[in-house]
C-alpha cells in the first residue's frame, strides 16, 4: 500500500506535464499559422541584393508575371481544337487576378514574328497560350487558373504548364503536404523506436512530451519573431525533435548506467546523470547553434531564417530537455534485481578492436573516394530537378522547356554610340544580336525591341514606314502593354525576353549568362541589366555554396577550439577534428557521385549530420577524460568509453535514420534528398564516433608498448 502511494505521489508530475504540452501544443496548432509561404521570386525577398537587378528591370520594363499554358492535340488547325481553344481563353481571362491572356484565337501566330515565337510550337503537335497577371497572390491564382483548364484537360486536349508564379505555387503544397503528413509520421516513428529502444513507457512518453514541447516552443517564439514557416524552416520541427531527442538519449543511458551502479531511489540517479550529461550537451548544443547562426551571413532570406529558427530550435531544446525530461525518470520506480537490458543485444561485441591501422585505412579510403565526387558538385540544379521523374509537372515542364525554353532571362541592352532605338544602326545591331542569341543551344527563343517592330511593319500599309513612324504605333494604346516591356519611352534602352532551355543542361547558370552577355558586345552593345527566374536561380546556386563553405567551415574552424576544450589535449583534438572531416565529405561527396543536386532544401542536411556527429564524439570524448585516471593505457580509456556509449550512439543513430527514413516517401525530391542526406551523415558520424575516433586518437599518442599491448 504504502509503495503504490509512492508511486502514485511521483507520477503526479507526469500526468501534469503531459496534460500541459498537450494543451500547449494543442494552442501552437490552432494559434500559429504553420502554413508555408514561397517567395515568387525563387525564394528571395524584396530586400535580397540580388532581386536589385530583377527589380531596376521591372521598373524600366514594366511586364505582368507570365504563365505559359501549353495545349497540345493531334490536329492543332482542326475547328474543333480552336473552337475549345476560343472557350478556354474566355474563361482563364476571367480568372481574379488575371490581365490578359494571349494565343491563336486572338493574334495571329503565323504571320507575327512576336506570336509565332510565343504562340507555336517547333514541331506543330501544341500551342501555347500566355497568361498575364501584374503582382498576383500565387496560391489564388493558380487555383483560380487550375479550375479552368483542368476541365478541358483530357487525352485529346492535353494541357501543361510553366512559370514561375505557377512553379512556386507548386512547392509550396509539396512542401504544405510534407509538412503535415511527415511531421506527424515522424513523430510516431521516432515513439515507437523509443518505446523499442528503452521498453519503458514513462521513458516514451517523456521522450515524446520533451520533443513536441520543445517543438511547440521553437514554433511559438519564431511566430512572436514573425519568421514564418519558409522553404527551409518547413523542416524546422523535425531538426528541432533530433537536436532535442539527442540530449534525452544519452541522458538516459547515463541514468540507466549509474542506476544500475547505485543502491539509491531513483532520484541521485537521475541527478547524477544530469550532471554528468550537461556538460556534454552545453557543448554539443554551443556548437550546433554557432552552425545555424554561420547562416546569417547569407544573403537569400530562406537561409537567414533557417539560421535564426535553428538557432532558437536550438536553445530550446536543450532548456527543455532538462527542465522536462528528469521528471519523468524521477518518476521511474526501481524493480528489485532490475538491469538494463540491450535492444542491440551483443552488438557491441563486434566492433573491431584490433588492426587499428587497417580500420583506419579502410574508413580513410571509403572517405577519399567518396570525396572525389565533388569533382561533380551541383548547387546549381535545373527547374525540373524539383520535380520528380514521370510526375505530371515535371513532364510538362520538360515539353515546354524542349518547345522554347523553361526559365526566363531579361538582357537590357543600349547603343554604346549613343543611337537611338529609331537609328537604322542600332535597329542592325539589335537584329544581328536577336539571331546570335537565337542560333545558341542554350537559348529557347527571343523576343526583342526589332521583332515588335516587325510585328507592326506587317500591318496595312506600314511596309515602307520609317522606325520613327513604326516605333510611334507601337506607342498607342493598342500596344502599349506589350512596348513598355521592351522599349523605354526614351527609345534609349531595349530589352531581349529570353526563355532558357534547363533540361539537360550542364553548364552553370553563370557561365551560360556570360557567354550571352559576350554576343552582346560582340554585336556592338552594352548590357545595362541582366536579371529574370533563370539569373535569379544562378545567384541561389552561388548562395548555397557559399553557405556550404562559410556554414561548414566555419563549424569545423570553431570545433577545432570547442574539441580542444573538450578533450584537454592536442591528439584527440586532433583525431575529432579529422573525424568530423569525414562527415560532410562522405555526404556531399556520395550525393554528387549519384548525381543528386544540392538545391537550397537539401544543403542544410550536412550540417544536420554533422551537429549529431558532433553529440556523440562529445560525450564519448568526456567519458574517455573521465575513465582515463583509472585505465591502463590510452587503448583501455577509450575501450572502456567506448563500451559505456555504444548503445546511446547506435541508439541515437537507429532512431534518427528511421524518422527521416519517411522522408523519402515524399513526392518532393529536395525532401527525400534531404531526409537521405541525413541518414548518409548520421551513419558516417556514428561510424567515426565508435570506430575511427579511438582508433586514430590512441594511434596518435601510443608509445611502443602501448601498441604492443592493444593489438
Amino acid at each position: 500500500m504504502q509503495s503504490s502511494n509512492k508511486n502514485s505521489i511521483s507520477n503526479g508530475p507526469v500526468w501534469l506535464l503531459t496534460a500541459g504540452s498537450v494543451l500547449f501544443l494543442a494552442s501552437v496548432l490552432f494559434l500559429v499559422d504553420l502554413s508555408p509561404k514561397v517567395e515568387s521570386e525563387f525564394f528571395f525577398s524584396d530586400e535580397d541584393p540580388q532581386l536589385r537587378a530583377a527589380q531596376l528591370m521591372m521598373e524600366r520594363f514594366p511586364a505582368p508575371e507570365q504563365i505559359v499554358v501549353r495545349v497540345a492535340s493531334s490536329d492543332i488547325r482542326s475547328d474543333e481544337y480552336v473552337s475549345k481553344m476560343r472557350d478556354l481563353t474566355a474563361e482563364l481571362d476571367t480568372v481574379t487576378g488575371v490581365s490578359g491572356v494571349t494565343s491563336i484565337v486572338n493574334e495571329d501566330e503565323r504571320r507575327s514574328p512576336v506570336w509565332n515565337r510565343l504562340l507555336t510550337t517547333p514541331d506543330d503537335s501544341a500551342t501555347n497560350m500566355i497568361v498575364g497577371a501584374y503582382n498576383p497572390d500565387p496560391e489564388t491564382l493558380v487555383a483560380g487558373l487550375e479550375a479552368v483548364w483542368d476541365k478541358y484537360d483530357s487525352p485529346e486536349f492535353t494541357v501543361d504548364v510553366s512559370g514561375v508564379v505557377y512553379v512556386s505555387e507548386l512547392i509550396r503544397r509539396s512542401l504544405m503536404r510534407d509538412l503535415m503528413i511527415f511531421s506527424t509520421a515522424a513523430f510516431l516513428i521516432f515513439g515507437t523506436l523509443v518505446s523499442l529502444v528503452y521498453r519503458n513507457w514513462r521513458i516514451v512518453l517523456g521522450t515524446v512530451v520533451t520533443c513536441v514541447s520543445a517543438c511547440a516552443v521553437t514554433l511559438t517564439i519564431t511566430n512572436v519573431l514573425n519568421i514564418k514557416i519558409g522553404l527551409l524552416t518547413a523542416n524546422i520541427a523535425v531538426i528541432v525533435f533530433v537536436l532535442t531527442l539527442s540530449h534525452i538519449v544519452f541522458m538516459t543511458s547515463n541514468w540507466r548506467r549509474i542506476r544500475e551502479e547505485s543502491e539509491e531511489d531513483s532520484a541521485e540517479p537521475v541527478g547524477a546523470a544530469v550532471r554528468l550529461t550537461l556538460q556534454a550537451s552545453f557543448w554539443c548544443m554551443l556548437t550546433t547553434l554557432l552552425g545555424f547562426l554561420s547562416l546569417l551571413v547569407a544573403s537569400a532570406r530562406p537561409l537567414r531564417e533557417l539560421g535564426i529558427s535553428g538557432a532558437i530550435g536550438t536553445l530550446t531544446a536543450i532548456v527543455v530537455t532538462y527542465l522536462v525530461y528528469p521528471v519523468y525518470l524521477k518518476s521511474i520506480p526501481r524493480k528489485k534485481g532490475e538491469s538494463v537490458r540491450s535492444f542491440f543485444g551483443n552488438v557491441g561485441s563486434f566492433l573491431p578492436a584490433r588492426n587499428r591501422l587497417v580500420w583506419l585505412l579502410g574508413i580513410f579510403a571509403v572517405v577519399i573516394l567518396a570525396a572525389t565526387g565533388l569533382r561533380q558538385f551541383n548547387t546549381d540544379p535545373s527547374l525540373v530537378s524539383y520535380f520528380g521523374p514521370g510526375s505530371d509537372i515535371r513532364e510538362g515542364l520538360e515539353k515546354i522547356d524542349r518547345d522554347g525554353g523553361s526559365s526566363t532571362l531579361n538582357i537590357a541592352v543600349r547603343d554604346p554610340d549613343g543611337n537611338n532605338m529609331d537609328s537604322e544602326e542600332f535597329n542592325r545591331k539589335l537584329w544581328a544580336l536577336q539571331e546570335t542569341l537565337e542560333a545558341d543551344s542554350s537559348v529557347g527563343m527571343a523576343i526583342s525591341p526589332p521583332l515588335l517592330i516587325e510585328h507592326v511593319r506587317l500591318q496595312p500599309f506600314m511596309s515602307r514606314a520609317n522606325l520613327n513612324t513604326l516605333l510611334n504605333i507601337l506607342e498607342q494604346p493598342a500596344f502599349t502593354s506589350i512596348t513598355q516591356s521592351f522599349i523605354r519611352p526614351e527609345r534609349d534602352e531595349g530589352k531581349y525576353y529570353i526563355r532558357m532551355r534547363e533540361a539537360g543542361r550542364t553548364e552553370d547558370r553563370d557561365d551560360v549568362i556570360e557567354r550571352l552577355s559576350g554576343y552582346v558586345d560582340e554585336n556592338g552593345l552594352e548590357a545595362t541589366l541582366i536579371g529574370g527566374s533563370y539569373e535569379l536561380q544562378g545567384q541561389l546556386g552561388k548562395l548555397i555554396s557559399s553557405s556550404l563553405r562559410i556554414g561548414l567551415g566555419g563549424l569545423l574552424l570553431l570545433f577545432v577550439g570547442i574539441a580542444f576544450i573538450v578533450s584537454r589535449t592536442v591528439p584527440r583534438t586532433v583525431a575529432m577534428v579529422v573525424s568530423l572531416c569525414g562527415v560532410p565529405l562522405v555526404v556531399l561527396g556520395t550525393m554528387s557521385h549519384f548525381g543528386l543536386p544540392i538545391d537550397i532544401i537539401t544543403s542544410p542536411a550536412a550540417n544536420v549530420a554533422l551537429a549529431m556527429g558532433v553529440d556523440s564524439m562529445i560525450h564519448l570524448v568526456l567519458r574517455v577524460r573521465r575513465l582515463w585516471p583509472g585505465s591502463k593505457s590510452a587503448w583501455d580509456a577509450w575501450a572502456n568509453a567506448r563500451e559505456q556509449m555504444w548503445q546511446p550512439v547506435l541508439g541515437a543513430t537507429l532512431i534518427i535514420c528511421a524518422g527521416f527514413g519517411i522522408f523519402s516517401l515524399s513526392a518532393f525530391p529536395p525532401t527525400q534528398r534531404f531526409g537521405l542526406a541525413v541518414i548518409l551523415g548520421t551513419l558516417t558520424a556514428a561510424a567515426m564516433t565508435l570506430v575511427a575516433l579511438p582508433f586514430a586518437a590512441t594511434l596518435l599518442r601510443s608509445n611502443k608498448a602501448d601498441l604492443t599491448q592493444t593489438t
